[in-house]
């Protein structure tokens, strides 16, 4: 360890760990110089505590020269809810283990305190750390935006030293990204003192550009060991051969399989794309290896039923736990022995971030199985096995300046204190999304929120005061309560709310469609237990504890994850390779041999990839791919005329053609 640590971190340190790894080697002499540091490194590489460390540090320092003042000096930003609660909890083990390491030594005892401020927060809490704050603060970027509109939020924040953005790459291809930049720059200027920005991520592409993000195009040290550690990858398939879609038999034997794996291993993780899908297969592996061994995990359960699912996966007390996009990110879950994936992922770096939370010991393997559902699922699921191995990663696509997060957080910044148009207009393009933003689009968005719209009922969301003589902008009345009820950029979702009766215990949520289809007595499965209707109510499905009778599944529409261009020019390159081997003398034959040799396919795998696309061809005339579309027409039972476009561009071209 550096040096520069105090001798009680590093005691701790070392009686905990046996040596740090590479990333934390060369992130802490750039932290604690005061440099802005990017860290990219494989999920479990220990790239969290290189960020906390420092600053932990730091705080042991300064209190040992004098009392340590009530005011943040930390500041953890996290994208999701559930990862920012789950580092609190793990910080509880280093500030105890540091607190009795000075004790032992003679130093006076420090009570650094940590605390979570997320929409999951009591209002009680909320105050409290106001009147009180808290030495590290853990948080995400909503949470942040309300804390820099609010008279108390900002008082609070004044006072920190340095920031921690983990999991960077989850944001920074939405407007959710350029959203946190502007708070950033708002914190920035905030401060009293300087402000050490730092960037966490397992999987990000390209990485100067993310850097760029991080620091609103200043100077940032990078550290980069690499995105993804070795790994034991390998395909799994029902008895049966895939078809164009999964059939109740071939399910069966998945469902088989997958009981199998869960028995010869301690601690199994199953992914899936859709909450639809983690409730279903939940059900069908609870009736296997019983209730009590397996649950699921995604957005729609209670906060509580999530911190139960994950308290019971740590503990050893399931087997199994079936989770969505919920546990991709850096939540601490205990040692999981095997990933299963069911489905492609969509993207190289989900895959690797899903398999990544196996093996989490150091110098361990992660272990991922995949479970394609149909002959196209295959293709793409061996596409993604090589695209790792060729060491590819999906580019990050950044949003350029979208004008509606410009505009929510103007209202937020004028809310908060006067602005001369110059300055507001100099703080804005400093922030990396908004570096090409020109002064006309400016003054557009100024005016729009000076003069708002005309309606039959005369003029709509004025939320500014504009002086056009002297350039200044100041806020209407009700323009700060407007800024902290309309934040954030995560679209609104027209969820029912499921309440346990006669407590009244908050389950979770369901989509608005599926509860107004419910009628009284029907019965659906949620957090893999099961719920009989009493009532529907507006925005609410009363529920009563149904025994564990047979239920139905709920569904929610628009989740299902699209595939990242990376991925699709992986899909088109082994679709192209795999027609132009077939197409030779014993090209069947090559084809698997290609396959065995590149990605070690079982044979079953190779068998059905090559006789698929060779039959795909025979029938189309001409493999799709980046420079060929192919349109094949058919006539339906009633005689009307179809019409398909086949083309590997993935969501983002291919939701246009739709």
């Amino acid at each position: 360890m550096p040096t520069q640590f105090h001798p009680a971190v590093a005691a701790w340190f070392s009686e905990t760990f046996d040596s740090p790894t590479r990333c934390q080697q060369q992130a802490w002499p750039a932290i604690m110089a005061g440099e802005h540091t990017l860290i990219a490194a494989p999920t479990g590489s220990g790239k969290t505590l290189a960020a906390f460390l420092a600053g932990i540090n730091e705080l042991v320092c300064s209190g040992c020269r004098a009392p340590l003042a009530n005011e943040t000096r930390l500041l953890y930003v996290s994208p999701l809810k559930a990862l920012s609660n789950d580092i609190h909890r793990n910080l509880e083990l280093p500030l105890e283990g540091i607190d009795r390491k000075l004790f032992e030594m003679g130093h006076c005892e420090l009570s650094i305190t940590s605390a979570v401020r997320s929409g999951d927060t009591p209002s009680a809490a909320r105050q409290a750390m106001v009147r009180k704050p808290p030495h590290i603060l853990v948080t995400t970027p909503e949470s942040l935006y309300l804390l820099l509109t609010s008279e108390g939020g900002r008082r609070m924040l004044k006072t920190v030293r340095s920031v921690i953005v983990d999991e960077i790459h989850a944001v920074v291809g939405s407007k959710r990204g350029s959203h946190l930049a502007l708070s950033l720059t708002r914190l920035e200027r905030l401060v009293t003192g300087p402000l050490i920005r730092i960037g966490l991520s397992a999987t990000q592409r390209p990485i100067e550009q993310v850097a760029r993000f991080l620091v609103n195009d200043g100077d940032c040290t990078i550290i980069d060991s690499g995105h993804r550690r070795q790994m034991d990858l390998a395909i799994e398939l029902p008895e049966m051969p895939l078809e164009a879609l999964l059939s109740g038999e071939a399910s069966k034997s998945i469902y088989d399989r997958l009981t199998q794996l869960i028995e010869q291993h301690r601690t199994t993780l199953i992914f899936v794309n859709t909450r639809r899908m983690a409730e279903r297969v939940a059900r069908h592996l609870s009736e296997r290896i019983g209730e009590q061994r397996i649950t699921s995990h995604h957005g729609s359960l209670a906060r509580e039923q999530r911190l139960t699912a994950e308290r019971r996966l740590k503990a050893g007390e399931l087997s199994a736990l079936v989770a969505t996009a919920s546990l991709e990110l850096g939540i601490d879950i205990g040692e999981v022995d095997l990933v299963c994936q069911m489905g492609s992922t969509g993207s190289i770096a989900t895959l690797l971030q899903r398999v990544g939370r196996s093996g989490h010991q150091r110098d361990a393997t992660p272990k991922g199985r995949l479970f394609p559902a149909s002959r196209d699922d295959l293709i793409e699921c061996i596409a993604l096995l090589d695209a790792i191995r060729r060491d590819e990663l999906d580019q990050l696509v950044m949003p350029e300046q979208p004008l509606d997060v410009l505009a929510q957080q103007i209202v937020a910044m004028v809310a908060c204190e006067e602005w001369l148009e110059d300055d507001l207009y100099a703080l804005v393009s400093s922030a990396y999304p908004y570096r090409k933003l020109t002064r006309e689009q400016f003054d557009a968005i100024v005016v729009m929120l000076a003069n708002g719209f005309s309606t039959r009922y005369g003029q709509r969301s004025l939320y500014l005061h504009r002086d056009g003589i002297n350039q200044r902008l100041s806020a209407r009345r009700g323009a700060r309560l407007t800024a902290v009820t309309c934040g954030g950029a995560i679209p609104d979702n027209a969820d029912y709310r499921v309440i346990l009766e006669p407590g009244g215990e908050f389950i979770g949520t369901v989509d608005e469609d599926f509860a107004i289809e419910c009628l009284s007595g029907d019965i659906f499965q949620l957090g893999n237990s099961s719920w009989r209707v009493q009532r529907v109510e507006t925005g609410n499905l009363r529920v009563e504890d149904a025994q564990q009778q047979p239920p139905s599944i709920p569904f929610w529409f628009g989740e299902a994850p699209g595939r990242t261009p990376a991925l699709s020019l992986a899909v088109a390159r082994l679709r192209q390779t795999l027609a132009e081997l077939s197409r030779q003398t014993d090209g069947i034959a090559l084809a698997q041999q290609w396959l065995f040799q590149a990605l070690q396919l079982s044979t079953e795998a190779a068998e059905q990839a090559v006789d698929y696309i060779a039959s795909a061809q025979l029938a189309l005339g001409a493999m799709p791919g980046f420079d060929t579309l192919v349109l094949e027409r058919f006539f339906d039972e009633s005689g009307g005329m179809q019409l398909i476009l086949h083309t590997p561009f993935g969501s983002r071209l291919n939701r246009a053609w739709g």
